[in-house]
């Protein structure tokens, strides 16, 4: 995993209170934005982590709050480097 010398995954916001790991993706159209959706899903089931999201016709908000409600865990920065890793995949971003 790759992380920054915060040790947060790279691209993505960290805040301790409340505790959450946060990154806004873009894209150029809705193809795109429905075909990482989709990614998000089934990386989602796959790790049994389910975050906040939001999105519109060319952005994707995913927010990963505790799953303790207390602490992020290494669990959650694999999750987040899973989602950066499918955002980055040849003809997503």
């Amino acid at each position: 995993m790759v992380e920054n010398q915060a040790g947060n995954p790279i691209g993505w916001e960290r805040r301790e209170q409340p505790p959450f790991l946060y990154r806004r993706f873009q894209f150029d159209g809705y193809a795109q934005t429905r075909v990482f959706l989709e990614g998000l899903a089934e990386i989602s089931k796959e790790l049994g982590c389910y975050p906040d999201s939001s999105f519109g016709t060319t952005y994707v908000n995913v927010t990963i709050r505790p799953r303790d409600g207390e602490r992020l865990t290494e669990q959650d920065a694999v999750f987040a480097a899973r989602v950066t890793t499918l955002f980055e995949a040849p003809g997503q971003a």
